[in-house]
Formats: structure tokens, sequence, C-alpha cells
């Protein structure tokens, strides 16, 4: 057989989409990938009880771009601003596992690339077990508001410092701080960052 001549598969007379559907190699262990979005484009994975994203629009002119973070009058939480900062990521690094008792964390992401991870361990949640991720920054600007009790981790999955902004419910407590930590390997969560 000549090598570099491509393989071409036959037709075994279905149709898909129009097109004559092919065979291939019976042994070969082919798994359909599920549906993750209906037609319309909305996303059909289940989010963890309480999460909330609203994904940001950016305006661009030929001076830069504008982007809003967040304003009280799109009723995304009744809580009040009292305290932002900032976080950066470089690439390739995570931070996280951390969970708060008291407070709501509302993270926006603008710059880089991350995966956000994130686990339900509320025991009254109806989500209790569920693991989520969502992907953000650059390309997918938004702010994800994350209960009291869900663990979250971000990791930096592109190739320059991601940012984001964090909005918490409650001000920082320097001498007594809401924020616990478990390794990125845990067994107590079904998913390593």
């Amino acid at each position: 057989m000549d090598s570099t001549r491509p393989v071409v598969a036959t037709s075994n007379g279905t149709e898909a989409e129009g097109r004559a559907r092919v065979d291939i190699d019976p042994s070969v262990p082919l798994i359909r990938d599920e549906q993750t979005v209906t037609p319309a484009g909305e996303r059909l994975s289940r989010f963890i009880d309480g999460v909330q994203v609203r994904s940001s629009v950016t305006h661009s002119d030929e001076r830069g771009t504008i982007t809003e973070i967040f304003n009280p009058a799109w009723g995304f939480t009744d809580q009040p601003v009292v305290y932002v900062y900032e976080s950066t990521i470089y690439p390739g690094q995570k931070k996280g596992w951390i969970v708060h008792l008291e407070q709501d964390d509302r993270l926006f992401f603008s710059n880089g690339t991350t995966k956000v991870d994130l686990y339900d361990p509320r025991q009254s949640s109806p989500t209790h077990g569920l693991v989520q991720e969502l992907f953000l920054g650059e390309v997918n600007r938004a702010l994800v508001l994350i209960p009291a009790g869900v663990f979250h981790g971000v990791v930096n999955i592109g190739q320059v410092a991601a940012r984001f902004v964090n909005m918490p419910t409650r001000r920082y407590r320097h001498e007594r701080p809401d924020k616990y930590r478990l390794p990125h390997d845990t067994a107590h969560i079904p998913y390593a960052l």
C-alpha cells in the first residue's frame, strides 16, 4: 500500500446531515460526544445551586474597550459591594481549592484564559456532590457568583498571566480570614485541579 496516499473510508449507504456516513474499523472504540448546548446556544450542563454567571458585553471603538463589571441594577445579587481586590495567576499555576463559610465570592474574569472549577459539598444542597467547570477570561468575560460553602479553584490554562477581580460580600478580616483550603489533589473532592 502506498503510504503517501490518503486512506478513503467507504460509505455504508446511510445518510447523516446530507452526507453519506462512512465505515471505519469497528474495533475502534468510538465514544460519541454528548450534547452540551441547545440549537440556540444555551448551555445544558447543570449549575451548582446558587452559582450564577453573567456574561459581559465588551464595547469597543477606535479608542479601546469598556466592559461593565458590576451594576446593582442587574439584580445579580442584593449584597452590597464592600471590598474589592484583583488577583493574578501565572501561566500553568492554580489557586484553590478554597471555600468560604460566611461570604459569597463575586469574581469577574477579563484577562487571560482560566478554568474555574467548583465543587458543592453542602449537605442540604440539591446539587450536593456536583462538580462544575467554567472557562472564562479574555474571550469569555463574565461575572460569577460563588455561594458560601462551595469549593472553588482557578487554573490558568493560557500562555499569559490571567487576572480576575473579586468583590466578596464581606470585608476581609485580616485577624480571622473566612478562607479555608484543601490541597489540589484532595480525596475530599472528586476532581483534581
